[in-house]
């Protein structure tokens, strides 16, 4: 398949997975429960399905096999994984929706900013017009006019959702490069182990599920939201730039006040409605961009191990 074959295709992954997302604030809302145990049951049920996909592939050996160096990038990946869900899940708590939401979603602007010094590669010019769209587009639909920040707890929301979005950014760039050599399911089921791991405590001391919507709305986050639509989204990420990609997941507001109006009965206004045709142009425009290299790249903020003779099989062209 040829070069831009691939890039078409990881933009459709990820266009995808970042419009599935935009279903993950209707299930939250039916699980009462601390973030931190949410976000366990996320990990461990997507654990679960990323193995189960992993071992029919046959790919299980593959973690055992990856050199230590790189064992502990996807480990410090899933720490950092878990800090960036429990983050925005308690902005969420804390602050307006709309602040929440707008600060996270600066995320994609700072992996446009920081992919020519991460990446070594040069800057990319052409996303400037449909990132501005696509931010425009965001803000618009969150209605800033509407905003109230009353300080005290709105102020500790409104910095926990800025936070998430660094490290929004710090994943998306080492994912790029994490994924030389590594397979998607691999790369998932290394990084979810060490969340997991992580998470565990919160389950013995924070308040869980209990009813069965609870857990069934845990099972969809877990299953659908994050290990299938993951595994989309590393795919597609391996064929396309890293500031590219990112400006593709502003589908996900878009998606979002699509489900809340579907499901939780939440009104869509003209200015919604305006919003959302200016991310979807942002996306489109993406497409419209020739991809530069798929997973090459120099060493990352994570990991240090940059040879890819430590890694088992050298560069491999399956996306999962």
């Amino acid at each position: 398949m040829s070069a831009r074959n691939d890039n078409v295709r990881g933009l459709a992954y990820i266009a995808t997975a970042a419009t599935i997302w935009g279903s993950i604030g209707v299930f939250v809302r039916m699980v009462d429960a601390h973030p931190a145990v949410i976000v366990f049951w996320r990990v461990a049920f997507a654990g679960v399905t990323i193995g189960l996909i992993a071992a029919f592939r046959g790919r299980l050996a593959e973690l055992a096999s990856l050199p230590m160096r790189k064992r502990l990038a996807l480990a410090a990946m899933g720490a950092l994984l878990s800090l960036n869900w429990v983050l925005f899940m308690a902005a969420l708590q804390l602050t307006d929706v709309a602040i929440a939401v707008l600060l996270a979603y600066c995320g994609p602007v700072f992996v446009a900013a920081l992919t020519p010094l991460v990446m070594k590669e040069p800057f990319d010019k052409r996303v400037l017009f449909p990132l501005a769209l696509a931010l425009t587009g965001t803000v618009i639909i969150v209605s800033p006019a509407d905003i109230t920040f009353t300080g005290g707890t709105s102020a500790i929301g409104a910095s926990l959702a800025f936070s998430s979005a660094i490290t929004y950014a710090v994943l998306v760039l080492n994912a790029k490069r994490l994924l030389k050599g590594i397979s998607a399911t691999v790369y998932m089921l290394g990084e979810y182990a060490a969340a997991g791991v992580l998470l565990l405590p919160a389950v013995f001391l924070f308040k869980g599920p209990v009813t069965p919507v609870h857990w069934l709305a845990l099972l969809f986050l877990g299953v659908v939201t994050t290990g299938l639509t993951g595994l989309l989204f590393l795919s597609g990420l391996r064929h396309v730039r890293a500031d590219h990609a990112a400006i593709l997941t502003y589908a996900e507001p878009v998606s979002a006040v699509a489900f809340a109006a579907a499901f939780l009965g939440e009104s869509v206004t003209t200015a919604t409605l305006i919003g959302g045709l200016a991310v979807l142009a942002g996306g489109l425009a993406v497409t419209r961009l020739k991809g530069g290299a798929s997973v090459e790249g120099p060493p990352v903020l994570i990991d240090v191990d940059a040879h890819s003779s430590d890694e088992p099989g050298g560069p491999k062209r399956e996306d999962t």
